[in-house]
């Protein structure tokens, strides 16, 4: 599980980083990826009712979260990332989840 140092939690923090962050896509998230002045790293997530109902959500989230977790140490100081989980991500297989989110962001935190 991500520390809470490690969490976007205020709702301006989220809207700054997807509007005015750096954006890529895979076939089952989008990816915002916001640089800032603080030292830490961190995540938030965004999974909508189109994706399922509240158990299928939390376990889509879980999933994203894990994925985050193993993700952290190799992210850069000063990073917001926002995954934006869409329709049909709850039926993506382990590995291709993991494989297409490492990915995304390793390409916009690079770009």
């Amino acid at each position: 599980m991500l520390a809470r140092a490690n969490r976007i939690v205020r709702a301006d923090d989220y809207r700054n980083t997807v509007r005015r962050g750096r954006k890529s896509a895979t076939a089952h998230s989008v990816v915002y990826v916001r640089r800032h002045d603080d030292a830490g790293v961190r995540f938030g997530f965004i999974v909508a009712k189109t994706v399922g109902n509240a158990v299928v959500r939390n376990t889509v989230r879980r999933r994203l979260k894990h994925v985050c977790h193993e993700l952290l140490p190799s992210m850069p100081p000063g990073t917001d990332i926002v995954i934006r989980s869409l329709p049909g991500s709850d039926s993506v297989p382990w590995s291709t989840l993991l494989k297409d989110i490492s990915g995304v962001v390793d390409k916009v935190v690079k770009a």
